[in-house]
């Protein structure tokens, strides 16, 4: 069944500089449902990113509200912010941000250390499932530098499930691949969907749009339908 996950009620984020005032966000609200995959689209400039910052609590808005979970999370304290990025949101970003100090399963165990729930015991076999669900059991001893870009992509997605988040919150994940390895990525992303959980993509890759349940545009600021399945 699909339920709400994630709104976002009057949503504005305003920078101020010496010399100008730019709103990069104006004024948005929407309502994220879960086991849907949404594409937020629009060109450089227009305020995507800033809009995924703000729906993952790493940007504060200058107004408005965000509700996670049918709570509001506008004014919590950063401690209390971390602790719902570390329960109920996963991040995957461009450049991976894996750790070239650690295999893949320890770079996927990172997010369960504080996670009280996840037995120290459990943690690695749990990383080993995860690297399985997006098909890298062969890759599971294997540094980041040791892996291709598609490979350290997967990795950071099994990352971004190690606390079983409700979100996903990914930024431009194929910017850096091949159309081999967008296929392979925006395939899991839907799988990921389809399991129940909201997927929210940042891209500028039209192949997303075969992948979409729902595909956003912003503008100016300003966030618009383009297209709802």
């Amino acid at each position: 069944m699909e339920v709400e996950s994630l709104e976002i009620k009057n949503i504005t984020k305003k920078y101020i500089t010496k010399s100008d005032e730019v709103m990069a966000v104006d004024n948005v609200s929407y309502k994220f449902l879960s086991g849907k995959f949404y594409a937020i689209m629009g060109h450089s400039g227009s305020g995507k990113s800033t809009l995924i910052s703000i729906l993952g609590t790493l940007e504060v808005p200058t107004s408005g509200s965000c509700i996670i979970g049918k709570k509001d999370i506008s004014n919590l304290s950063d401690e209390k912010l971390s602790k719902i990025r570390n329960k109920n949101i996963g991040f995957i970003f461009q450049n991976y941000a894996l750790d070239p100090n650690l295999k893949s399963y320890e770079n996927v165990i990172l997010p369960m250390y504080i996670n009280e729930k996840i037995k120290k015991e459990d943690r690695k076999n749990k990383a080993i499932e995860l690297l399985k669900y997006v098909n890298l059991e062969a890759r599971i001893e294997h540094y980041p530098r040791e892996l291709s870009g598609g490979e350290q992509q997967r990795v950071a997605i099994a990352r971004a499930l190690a606390n079983d988040p409700d979100i996903i919150l990914a930024d431009e994940p194929t910017g850096n691949l091949d159309e081999k390895n967008e296929e392979i990525i925006f395939d899991i992303l839907k799988k990921i969907s389809i399991s129940g959980r909201t997927v929210i993509v940042v891209s500028h890759n039209n192949n997303i749009l075969k992948y979409a349940d729902v595909v956003l545009y912003m503008q100016n600021g300003k966030l618009g339908v383009k297209n709802e399945g």
